[in-house]
């Protein structure tokens, strides 16, 4: 049948690309990045490439690589460009990392996953049968904590230093499943030339994160790898299913904990005057008395100390005593009676909010104001939303919100879901109509060094396009320090000077927020926000 016009574009690949097309594409993309580097060095480093794009310069159809050519995924282009920043050989690598035997064993026994390892080994190297693969366990650091599998392959293995004790993180051994999983914080697989070292090529590898289910955070990843010539498509969804099996077994192991601490707790409360719950090292509620039961309370992320008076989102100030493996916590007034368990209007005035974004796998929020001062880590869409209301100061709507988080301005039940959770314990830092912080709220983001670890497991539109303006340099995060000018020649004013011209405004006002959120802004001029 013959083509139309409109027919006659090439239709997107269905096949996976071969061994040697990923070879083609990793030289190639390397070359050019070299190539760029030599036209266009940049001032006081090496780390050119990927500061002109979102993708981090690995290309689109009219970028270096030309219309119609093969080019990496995404995660893996933006991986290289990362690697190429940080100045990493791709015939070398970096030194290796190894634990010693009581550091390997100490860190086995606080992943947690020692409990599943059975159920992965039945899991995972039973189903495949014949087929040549290495399981490999690694904790939320990349510390490889299990490595087992064929002999023969295991041998192999040991040549690149894939072995027990490494630590496989992209700074140490470039582009590989392990790490992309715990930056992505999603099942990702590795195949061939993907990976950045050119001596990893001949192997495959896929992997899937593993979180605790009683925090939420990142503990590991599970990861199988083989031969390149001999991979399996199913093998990323076994993946994933073992990770999903993981939490399974995690979880039980908790609410086996949960039973005890309940066991324990229920004689305690009957002797308690007052109201008063009990709940394990996680927040979440084993047995109360006296008071609707939370479902979990949130631990700051510096701990509580013992018989000290704290402010608890939810419930207001209560006095904390530990428990055997968690707390029994006793509000000092019964919550909602005056107030106390919320963040009341008049306690936001003034406050300080810090959204810590520094470590790409552990965003943390940090308050300080008149209802005391706490801090605890966020989920990450959490801290998406949180990212967005600090950079749109002004306010956006629901669906605003929605075409920024999903590109999707029709998903605002699942926003206004989200935002009533952060109200529980936020209160009257946020207001709504449209969403905001209150207008008193002085708030400040850190971020990390390198724009692109911005959370790397977001996918949402506004947060990659941030990404791209921070590394352009063209806005900055709420409260980031502003380089100051070169002093002039005539005299500079004098440090009381009242609204002067050389003046600038705080980095908190509101004048100075960087317009990168939800609305359809322009952002070509720097901003200090």
């Amino acid at each position: 049948m013959r083509q139309t016009g409109r027919q006659s574009r090439r239709p997107e690949r269905r096949t996976a690309p071969t061994a040697a097309e990923l070879a083609k594409v990793h030289e190639r993309t390397l070359a050019d990045a070299a190539a760029r580097e030599l036209a266009f060095p940049e001032p006081g480093g090496t780390g050119g490439p990927g500061r002109s794009g979102g993708s981090g310069g690995s290309g689109g159809p009219s970028g270096p690589n030309g219309p119609g050519l093969l080019e990496p995924r995404p995660e893996i282009g933006d991986s290289w460009a990362r690697l190429r920043r940080l100045g990493l050989d791709p015939d070398a690598g970096a030194a290796a990392v190894l634990l010693g035997p009581a550091e390997l064993e100490q860190r086995r026994r606080s992943s947690g996953l020692d409990n599943v390892m059975p159920v992965l080994r039945e899991t995972l190297l039973g189903p495949v049968g014949q087929t040549p693969l290495i399981l490999a366990i690694a904790d939320a650091e990349g510390h490889v904590l299990w490595q087992e599998g064929e002999r023969g392959l295991r041998r192999s293995a040991d040549r690149i230093g894939f072995v027990t004790g490494a630590r496989w993180i992209e700074e140490n051994v470039g582009t590989n499943g392990i790490a992309v999983a715990l930056r992505a914080q999603r099942p990702m697989h590795v195949h061939s030339a993907e990976h950045y070292l050119r001596s990893h090529h001949t192997w495959t590898c896929v992997a899937a994160p593993v979180h605790d289910p009683a925090t939420g955070r990142l503990v590991g990843a599970i990861n199988l790898s083989g031969p390149a010539h001999n991979v399996r498509p199913y093998l990323l969804q076994l993946t994933a299913t073992a990770a999903r099996l993981a939490e399974t077994e995690l979880r039980a192991h908790r609410l086996e904990s949960l039973n005890q601490l309940r066991t324990l707790a229920a004689p305690l409360l009957a002797r308690v005057g007052g109201p008063a719950l009990v709940v394990d090292a996680a927040g979440w509620t084993a047995a109360s008395a006296g008071l609707p039961p939370p479902s979990r309370l949130r631990i700051p992320s510096e701990g509580w100390v013992p018989a000290a008076v704290h402010w608890v989102p939810g419930l207001g100030e209560c006095v904390l005593e530990p428990l055997a493996d968690g707390w029994l916590v006793r509000p000092v007034c019964p919550p909602g009676t005056d107030g106390s368990g919320t963040v009341s209007a008049e306690q936001a005035e003034g406050a300080r909010l810090l959204l810590d974004l520094r470590r790409p796998d552990r965003p943390e929020l940090s308050v300080r104001g008149a209802a005391d001062s706490w801090s605890h880590p966020v989920s990450p869409r959490h801290a998406e939303l949180l990212l967005l209301l600090a950079t749109t100061r002004e306010g956006s709507t629901a669906a605003q919100l929605a075409e920024a988080l999903f590109g999707d301005a029709g998903r605002t039940v699942t926003v206004r879901a989200e935002l009533s959770r952060l109200r529980r314990y936020l209160g009257g830092l946020l207001a709504h109509r449209p969403y905001r912080f209150a207008d008193s709220v002085l708030v400040t983001v850190q971020g990390p060094e390198d724009p692109y670890d911005l959370l790397p497991s977001s996918t949402a539109p506004a947060v990659r396009r941030l990404r791209a303006e921070l590394a352009a340099d063209r806005v900055r995060l709420p409260g980031a320090v502003v380089p100051l000018p070169p002093p002039p020649s005539s005299p500079l004013p004098s440090p009381r000077s009242n609204g002067g011209p050389g003046d600038q405004p705080a980095a908190s006002s509101a004048a100075s927020w960087a317009s990168v959120g939800p609305q359809s802004r322009s952002c070509s001029a720097e901003t200090s926000a």
